[in-house]
């Protein structure tokens, strides 16, 4: 039973792992559309000033 509860365990963490590197990785994709808006932004900004 020991042996049964460790694995169910290992694979939690491992399981638990996994998932924060994906919620990292959103993010990080969030992360990159907010700049490329921002920089989007700004261009149009720049157009209307010019």
């Amino acid at each position: 039973m020991n042996k049964i509860m460790s694995l169910i365990v290992g694979a939690a963490l491992l399981c638990g792992l996994s998932a924060c590197n994906t919620v990292s990785g959103v993010g990080q994709d969030v992360g990159a559309v907010g700049r490329d808006v921002s920089a989007g932004a700004r261009s149009v900004q720049r157009s209307i000033d010019n």
